[in-house]
C-alpha cells in the first residue's frame, strides 16, 4: 500500500509504513552483509542501510517487479557516493596538512604593541556616545545590517550610517594621533 502526500506542491507517493517493515524485515539483514563488506565499521554499514531505506520511503514507485535488483543498485550508488565523498574529504585533509602556514613567531615587544593598541581602541570606543557606540558595536563586531539596526533603534538607516562614520572617524584620528 501507498501513501500519497503533497510535499511543496508536489504529489508524492511514500511506502506505507507496515510494507518498509516488511522490506526491512526481508532486506536488512543482507543489506548489512553487502555493507559490511565494503564498509569500514558496523556503524558506517548501519548508516548506510538506515540512509538506504529512508531513500526507499520516499520511493516514486513501490511497487518495483525486481526489488532485489532495485534495492541493491540503490545499495550500491549509495556506497558510490559514500565513497566518492569520502574521497573529496581525504584530498582536502592532505592538501589542508600539506599546507605551511608563514607565521612570526611571538614577540614580547609585539605582544605589548598589540596590547597597548587594543588598549587605545578600548578607550577611544569609552569616549564615544553610549548609542554610536552600540550601534558601531552590534555592526561591526555582531554583523548586524544596518537596516536592522535601524529598526531597533527607531531610526532610518541613513541615521545609522551616520552613527557608523563618527565611529570610525573617531577611532580613526585618535588611533593615528597616539601613534
Amino acid at each position: 500500500m501507498t501513501v500519497v502526500s503533497s510535499h511543496e506542491g508536489f504529489a508524492v507517493r511514500q511506502v506505507a509504513p507496515h510494507d518498509l517493515r516488511g522490506l526491512d524485515r526481508r532486506y536488512r539483514p543482507a543489506l548489512m552483509a553487502f555493507f559490511m563488506r565494503r564498509a569500514a565499521t558496523h556503524s558506517d554499514a548501519e548508516d548506510m542501510t538506515q540512509e538506504l531505506f529512508a531513500k526507499l520511503a520516499r520511493v516514486e514507485d513501490p511497487a518495483m517487479e525486481n526489488a532485489d535488483a532495485y534495492i541493491f543498485q540503490m545499495a550500491a550508488n549509495l556506497l558510490r557516493d559514500r565513497q566518492r565523498r569520502e574521497r573529496v574529504r581525504a584530498s582536502y585533509r592532505a592538501a589542508v596538512a600539506g599546507e605551511t602556514f608563514d607565521q612570526e613567531p611571538l614577540d614580547p615587544a609585539r605582544i605589548l604593541q598589540g596590547r597597548e593598541d587594543l588598549g587605545a581602541v578600548s578607550r577611544a570606543l569609552r569616549e564615544l556616545p553610549d548609542r554610536t557606540r552600540a550601534i558601531f558595536l552590534l555592526y561591526r563586531l555582531e554583523g548586524m545590517k544596518q537596516a536592522e539596526l535601524a529598526t531597533l533603534y527607531g531610526m532610518t538607516t541613513s541615521g545609522v550610517q551616520k552613527h557608523i562614520l563618527k565611529a570610525m572617524g573617531h577611532l580613526t584620528r585618535t588611533l593615528r594621533a597616539g601613534e
